[in-house]
């Protein structure tokens, strides 16, 4: 297919295609199939996201850069701030107290990963034609 990423999920899908389906060309079909879905719902959320970004309100267009660079930032900061800042005072501050370690990253992780995965969901919704837009326009 040439995207990496998508090479290995399918992959992954795949592996069990050959016990699954044993006629070849009848797994070649279905892969193919299963290719181009993955890929129309790449561009269905292409679409989605167009909309979204281009609306008025920020609460609409803004919420998930919001998210992303909260997140981003709260994960850096974990993972790789914290630690400079702690070496740094190590090594040339030996005698500041240290800095209270801020928890949370279950919390942080957890945030994140609701909010990727209800994106994802309203994102399989729109494909499958039920979500709330279609049913207050019906």
């Amino acid at each position: 297919m040439g995207i990496p990423i998508l090479d290995t999920l399918l992959g992954i899908v795949k592996t069990p295609l050959d016990r699954l389906i044993p006629d070849k060309n009848e797994r070649q079909r279905f892969e193919h199939e299963l290719e181009l879905e993955v890929l129309r719902a790449g561009l269905a959320q292409m679409e989605i996201n167009k909309a979204e970004a281009s609306h008025p309100s920020v609460f609409v267009a803004g919420w998930r850069p919001f998210i992303g660079w909260v997140c981003g930032a709260a994960l850096a900061w974990h993972f790789i701030g914290q630690d400079i800042v702690n070496w740094l005072r190590v090594a040339f501050f030996p005698d500041m107290p240290a800095p209270p370690v801020f928890g949370g990253t279950e919390t942080l992780m957890t945030v994140l990963l609701s909010m990727l995965g209800l994106g994802g969901l309203r994102t399989v919704e729109k494909i499958k034609g039920v979500s709330r837009d279609r049913w207050k326009a019906d």
